[in-house]
């Protein structure tokens, strides 16, 4: 995921390619030495705790600026809330079913967004013509954790999912 943060940043350019990067190579960072087969929900929620707080230091925003992260931390709450609800010992299926619980936050959030202000990026400059209009970087975060739960599931009868470790997340 180190690598994956890294050329998406390259990639991407701007604001939201630097977010995504920091996202995904933070996320990453925080599963080092983690096979995908053996990421509990708590594993999983920590690293994403750690990518968001990296994620609010390097764009400043704040809930309900319009942007992003009125996706990203219902999200992230939600994760948190399933890993710390998951029974111990809970393995990879339970942490897919928590991704996937959380994506759900994330798409109800990000459609909530048409209801704001921005005060933050681009955005900000359109003020009341936004209202209306989900923000697209809640709406493209959606999407990518939506995309990324579906990959889980459509997953579970790989090898890694039946508990063999594939390698590290960087």
């Amino acid at each position: 995921m180190l690598a994956a943060g890294t050329a998406f940043a390259d990639a991407a350019g701007g604001a939201s390619g630097a977010l995504y990067g920091v996202l995904l190579a933070e996320t990453g960072a925080g599963l080092d030495g983690h096979g995908v087969g053996d990421i509990a929900p708590a594993a999983l929620a920590d690293a994403v705790d750690g990518a968001v707080r990296a994620f609010t230091a390097l764009g400043g925003a704040r809930p309900g600026d319009k942007t992003m992260l009125d996706a990203i931390e219902p999200f992230r709450r939600a994760l948190r809330e399933g890993a710390d609800a998951a029974a111990p010992g809970a393995g990879p299926a339970e942490a897919a079913a928590c991704w996937a619980q959380a994506a759900e936050q994330a798409r109800h959030a990000a459609r909530a967004t048409a209801d704001l202000t921005p005060a933050k990026g681009r955005a900000a400059r359109l003020a009341a013509r936004s209202h209306g209009h989900p923000d697209p970087g809640a709406t493209s975060f959606a999407h990518l954790v939506t995309a990324v739960s579906e990959a889980a599931g459509r997953s579970e009868s790989s090898p890694a999912a039946a508990g063999q470790s594939t390698g590290g997340n960087r």
